[in-house]
């Protein structure tokens, strides 16, 4: 299997590639850099594993939710490249993509809260458990103030996200001691993306290039300043 991965979705930008099971990406955390850095870091990493973009069996990226802007980056880039080979595109989760990375190294049958910090006093937040190798979701991903997130089951969390950092570290106060660890500094990560793409893909995942939409979770993807106003307002 031969993967070219892509995500953008938050400060981070990172690509990466897939063959065979052997993985190679590139990682920053570039603001504002997304557009420079995506097509070379991919050129570069087909280069480094002896391919050309035609070699490959399909196209991964982040669906969202994240940045407004990245996540419509990335899936424009991806969509660019799978439309001009004939490639299906497998859009994942960017809070399961967070959710992979933070069980990498941890003990088997763990639950992982993903959250990103949405800002307007809010978080992207998504519930997880391992199901092998692979990851299950175990409650709908939403956006909302970090006192309205729930934990759908008891037993011990991992909390991984910036979402952690999001008004004070009002997430981590809200569930204290069920919260085993906790990376508010995580971000998600081309690598990820490609382990849950890749499995999709055996699985017959993928889909027609021009199918895929943002999940951006919120209604409005943007607020007039007499809304966000308002919001401010409603928070106290």
């Amino acid at each position: 299997m031969r993967l070219l991965a892509i995500e953008t979705s938050t400060e981070a930008c990172s690509v990466a590639v897939l063959v065979d099971g052997a993985l190679s990406e590139r990682f920053e955390v570039a603001p504002r850099r997304h557009a420079e850095l995506v097509l070379p870091w991919a050129e570069a990493l087909l280069s480094e594993a002896g391919l050309r973009r035609a070699d490959l069996d399909a196209i991964a990226v982040t669906r969202g939710p994240g940045a407004f802007t990245g996540v419509r980056l990335g899936i424009s880039i991806a969509q660019g490249i799978a439309l001009a080979l004939d490639r299906p595109l497998l859009p994942v989760s960017t809070l399961a993509v967070l959710a992979m990375g933070g069980l990498r190294g941890a003990p088997a049958g763990e639950f992982v809260l993903a959250a990103i910090d949405a800002r307007m006093g809010e978080v992207y937040a998504g519930a997880f458990a391992r199901d092998g190798e692979a990851l299950r979701a175990v409650a709908p991903e939403a956006v909302a103030a970090p006192d309205a997130v729930a934990l759908p089951h008891t037993g011990s969390w991992l909390g991984v996200g910036t979402g952690f950092a999001a008004e004070d570290g009002a997430l981590v106060r809200r569930f204290g001691d069920r919260l085993a660890t906790v990376d508010a500094a995580a971000l998600p990560r081309a690598a990820d993306l490609a382990r849950l793409a890749a499995r999709s893909l055996a699985e017959g995942g993928g889909m027609a290039p021009e199918r895929v939409e943002p999940a951006y979770l919120r209604d409005h993807v943007a607020l007039t300043l007499a809304e966000q106003a308002a919001a401010r307002e409603r928070r106290g």
